[in-house]
């Protein structure tokens, strides 16, 4: 197991160089002056010229890429660790900005995540069981049309149902966890279920293909034949094997909703990092935009380890060495 950690953390820090590189092509080689895009479409040539003294962009390329991984890694002048560099048009480090906004986002995909995998898991392995019946029929096509349903569709009905017409839930609102547990969870349960209503119809439909795939190999025959109960059955050797693909997927969900759900953010008005990088693309604000990219690389990159860990857990099968 730890040779398999070394491994995987090697190929984890070769997949984020390789991330850095891309990004460095995209927001300093392929734009004609990358400072004019760092400092805004409102800058004076002055500011641009003093913008463009602070990026290094008189230096050969190689220097700046060194000096670019170097920052993230070991920080700058100016810049603690990690420098993402910094955002002009705030006035301010962009991993400040990143780590203010980073709670929001956190409490909104946990708690969304949450919120689907018991619904969705659920409805997969219940329709699978019923495969055929007038529930396992009515559960897909609600999956169906859940799935098909914009995001921010859901969330306008949402809010014109529960806050306007009901008054049951006021206007979402981000409210720490560590100033009112109640009303953080208050404030974001419509964005919960706004964002878990498209992801618990797609992990139903994963899940009930998987357990109809897995109810159906040798050894379930088997461990019947045994005279198991049939709960048994199905929890112990039905779900851990199923499960596999589902964790896969959901490690990726996870990992990039970390990083910000742009469009429920907007939508809500919920401060975090998606609706920072929504802001700095309609500003053109390209450190923002740049340092959201690599938050969100990260998070999918140490979801995907993490997925790989958990895999031996939920499957016996599975062995690292």
């Amino acid at each position: 197991m730890t040779l398999y950690l070394v491994r995987r953390a090697l190929a984890v820090a070769g997949v984020l160089l390789v991330i850095c590189a891309v990004t460095f092509v995209i927001f300093y080689v392929l734009p004609s002056d990358p400072a004019v895009q760092a400092c805004g479409k409102t800058c004076t040539p002055e500011r641009v010229a003093e913008v463009r003294a602070q990026m290094g962009l008189d230096r050969p390329l190689w220097e700046q890429f060194g000096g670019y991984v170097v920052g993230i890694v070991a920080g700058r002048p100016g810049c603690h660790v990690p420098c993402l560099g910094f955002s002009y048009q705030n006035a301010l480090p962009v991993w400040d900005l990143l780590i203010d906004r980073l709670g929001a986002s956190t409490s909104l995909a946990i708690g969304a995540a949450l919120l689907w995998l018991a619904v969705g898991v659920t409805v997969g392995v219940v329709s699978a069981l019923r495969r055929g019946s007038v529930l396992d029929r009515t559960l897909m096509i609600a999956t169906l049309t859940s799935a098909s349903l914009p995001v921010y569709f859901v969330a306008m009905v949402l809010l014109l149902l529960v806050v306007r017409v009901t008054g049951l839930l006021p206007y979402p609102a981000y409210v720490p966890l560590t100033d009112d547990p109640a009303a953080w969870a208050g404030n974001l349960i419509l964005p919960w279920v706004t964002l878990a209503a498209l992801y618990a119809a797609m992990y139903a439909r994963l899940t009930r293909a998987q357990m109809i795939e897995t109810m159906a190999e040798p050894y379930i025959r088997t461990a019947r034949a045994k005279g198991l109960h049939e709960r048994t059955v199905v929890a112990k050797h039905g779900m851990r094997a199923a499960m596999t693909p589902v964790v896969t997927v959901f490690g990726m969900d996870l990992g990039g909703l970390l990083a910000g759900a742009m469009i429920t953010e907007t939508v809500y008005g919920l401060p975090g990092i998606g609706r920072l990088a929504y802001d700095g693309i309609v500003k053109s604000d390209q450190p923002v935009i740049l340092g959201t990219t690599l938050l969100a690389a990260f998070f999918i990159v140490l979801a995907n380890l993490l997925v790989d860990l958990v895999y031996a857990v939920i499957d016996p099968r599975v062995r690292y060495s």
